[in-house]
């Protein structure tokens, strides 16, 4: 009997990691300039935008901002990956192509609605996590 409520509770965190949202107007969060510089992306308000992003989505499933869940907590991977555009990038492409074997076993979802922008708007605010760096 305890082992079904397990798999039950299994379920239920699986399912709401691997549920889609309707994908975010890009006006509620603005459309990155593209002739935009490098330290204008990182700005307050790019900053501001993937918080909202990350805040909105389901990421607070398996991950928190300082404890680990299921996933790494957010300033861990922070503390993992300097704030570079590469990273930016990367961490973006694993927002949304999901994946596994970096953090361990548990594969994190996919997120295929999200934008490329968007998604490198959350990664840029995950990375800003970090206090020790410098941006």
């Amino acid at each position: 009997m305890n082992k079904s409520y397990w798999l039950l509770a299994l379920f239920v965190v699986a399912m709401a990691c691997t549920s889609t949202k309707e994908s975010k107007n890009q006006e509620d969060y603005g459309t990155p300039n593209e002739a935009a510089s490098a330290s204008e992306m990182s700005g307050p308000d790019i900053i501001a935008q993937g918080e909202a992003l990350v805040k909105a989505s389901d990421c607070k499933t398996c991950h928190h901002t300082v404890n680990k869940i299921i996933g790494p907590s957010h300033t861990d991977v922070a503390k993992k990956y300097e704030f570079t555009e590469a990273n930016v990038k990367y961490l973006a492409e694993k927002i949304i192509k999901g994946g596994s074997g970096v953090w361990g076993e548990v594969v994190m979802t996919t997120h295929p609605d999200l934008s490329q922008a968007d998604a490198e708007k959350m990664a840029r605010y995950v990375l800003s996590l970090d206090g020790e760096k410098e941006h």
